[in-house]
């Protein structure tokens, strides 16, 4: 059964939560000196954590919303550092291997307001 399916517990739920918090708070206060990332507000939406707690999936996007294929692999690169200061910012026994994914709910959220826009016109 895939991850979209099956509904998430509250521990994999309060995990995510506590990790996008985290995320957040380094973003906003740590200096990363990647030339893609650098001077880039970067928005953590939501962090979806596998249900063995091993994996997360963190949905962020550039502030403006311009995610450039150099962002993503300026995200990649600063993995590690990510890890290393959310280790110190979350309580937990293991972290879990952080993916980076941009969150494209604006858009679409855009795309729909747009096509009912449309409608009742």
């Amino acid at each position: 059964m895939g991850e979209n399916t099956a509904p998430r517990s509250q521990r994999q739920l309060r995990v995510g939560e506590e990790l996008r918090h985290g995320l957040a708070s380094i973003f906003l206060t740590e200096s990363f000196y990647d030339p893609a990332i650098k001077g880039i507000s970067i928005t953590v939406s939501e962090v979806r954590v596998s249900a063995d707690l091993r994996n997360a999936t963190a949905f962020v996007s550039p502030l403006g919303g311009n995610a450039s294929p150099e962002f993503m692999e300026g995200l990649k690169r600063i993995t590690p550092q990510v890890r290393f200061y959310l280790a110190k910012k979350v309580q937990m026994k293991y972290l879990p291997e952080i993916c980076f994914k941009i969150d494209t709910s604006y858009e679409y959220a855009q795309k729909i307001d747009n096509l009912l826009g449309t409608v009742t016109e």
